[in-house]
């Protein structure tokens, strides 16, 4: 007999926290779920200067309450400019709005009061940027830092929990739909628990069980474009003139080789680079990067992804990301390291380089190698050309010195066929996140939550929650 709830949210990152947010205190019977532990159990066995990921299952940087988040730097990016595509579903005001609504109770929780990005120093930079072939995205921010996402979550949680039911360490395996209607949910525990509305809210590390389900469910899917690439770690006070700025700077590029979109992304001054275990039920060790209110090292380190669409017949965009994945972790054993200045001259980067290097990598359990193997050459090429453009905007950048791990990837799912309230063609089922295909950031992922869980109010006559 399955137990029955008005609500489920499947997944306990940030679209599902704050449709949880949104839906608590309303009289409505809601249940959240995630495969993963509460924030506080969620310790990675390996730290980060040392030893090889032990791809836990699942994944404790990537799993769990507050999603994969909750180990980023936790950056809010407060423009509708990045972050989704979320403007395109509800409209730019309506977007906006919903990140100034989101902003305020993140504030709420316990979130720094300082925003990036306001100062007269912001178009100085983006006309340095655009003699530089770059393009400067000018967004507020507001930093939180690995330590602040931590208690801002745990209060969350803890506000959460009284509230309404918290599950986790749940799978859901598998969804049933009659009559064109969400149905039931069933879980790895044998389970099957009936709702009237369903919030799909997976992330990332979910982004490829939804595919699959989608496609039993034989929904319209669309594939987004792949995002691939590399980490680099540099000196701090080569991006100190951007990153006392902006904190984080949203760069992009278009390669002279091929035309590809290329940009920055997850800056992180003083902070380090880690592995985790992420890409659903074959997981492979990517790349990924931290940063802290107060520096813990002195470099920075930053994402720089290659977006490629590709044609038709394909449409397995997370399995060519997996694939290439497991091809650095295959070459390494995890990640792999190279100095900038090796992979230019065709040179495996040794241990004696890099231990020479005067950039002490941040991730002592990388190894030295080459990244060729792993990546096309039309990736590398173009992060060589952005590198090589950036050092114009901050000199050093381009240095020989400079440290590539990789590879990192950015798995999103395929993107739903959705209604502006974020309903997918399955009847009161909601797809919200960025493992819905529908955001990019926590901001985004956050607001997508908010208007899966207004649209549930509305059809339920209630009012929403006084959460913020």
């Amino acid at each position: 007999m399955a137990k029955n709830y008005d609500v489920i949210i499947v997944g306990a990152g940030p679209a599902g926290i704050f449709a949880s947010l949104e839906l608590c205190d309303t009289g409505l019977d809601v249940l959240l779920l995630d495969k993963g532990k509460e924030i506080d159990a969620r310790i990675c066995p390996v730290q980060s200067r040392s030893g090889s990921c032990a791809l836990c299952s699942p994944c404790n940087l990537v799993s769990g309450f507050g999603g994969a988040g909750a180990f980023s730097d936790g950056k809010l990016t407060l423009s509708t400019r990045v972050g989704g595509r979320l403007q395109e579903v509800v409209g730019s005001d309506q977007a906006q709005a919903l990140i100034n609504y989101v902003d305020s109770i993140y504030v709420r929780f316990g979130a720094p009061r300082k925003v990036y990005g306001t100062g007269k120093e912001t178009a100085d930079l983006e006309r340095e940027a655009a003699s530089a072939g770059l393009t400067l995205i000018p967004v507020k921010l507001r930093h939180l830092g690995t330590e602040f996402c931590h208690e801002t979550l745990t209060a969350m949680q803890n506000y959460l929990s009284p509230k309404l039911d918290i599950r986790l360490g749940v799978n859901v395996e598998s969804i049933v739909v009659e009559d064109g209607a969400i149905k039931v949910v069933k879980t790895n525990h044998g389970e099957s628990l009936g709702c009237n509305y369903l919030v799909l809210a997976p992330g990332r590390e979910g982004a490829e069980w939804l595919c699959s389900e989608a496609d039993r469910l034989g929904l319209t899917l669309d594939s987004n474009p792949i995002d691939v690439g590399c980490r680099i770690e540099v000196p701090m006070v080569v991006m100190q003139k951007l990153t006392s700025a902006l904190y984080e700077s949203k760069l992009e590029f278009y390669s002279r080789s091929f035309n590809d979109r290329v940009r920055t992304f997850c800056m992180c001054p003083g902070g380090e680079v880690i592995m985790e275990s992420t890409g659903g039920r074959d997981p492979v060790i990517t790349v990924n990067g931290i940063g802290y209110i107060k520096p813990r090292t002195k470099n920075t380190n930053f994402a720089i992804l290659v977006s490629t669409t590709f044609t038709e017949p394909f449409h397995e965009p997370i399995a060519y990301g997996k694939y290439l994945a497991s091809l650095a972790n295959l070459l390494s054993g995890g990640v792999l390291v190279q100095r900038l200045g090796d992979l230019v001259d065709g040179h495996r980067s040794t241990p004696a380089r890099i231990r020479n290097s005067p950039i002490e990598p941040s991730l002592e359990a990388a190894t030295p190698g080459d990244l060729s193997f792993a990546l096309p050459y039309r990736h590398l090429k173009s992060i060589i050309e952005m590198l090589q453009a950036m050092d114009k905007l901050a000199p050093g950048v381009a240095s020989p010195q400079t440290l590539l791990y990789g590879i990192e990837v950015k798995f999103y799912s395929s993107r739903l066929k959705l209604t502006p309230c974020l309903e997918t063609e399955v009847r009161n089922m909601f797809a919200a996140g960025d493992g819905a295909g529908v955001t990019r950031g926590l901001v985004q992922a956050s607001a997508s939550g908010i208007v899966a869980a207004r649209e549930i109010l509305r059809r339920s006559g209630r009012k929403p929650s006084s959460a913020a």
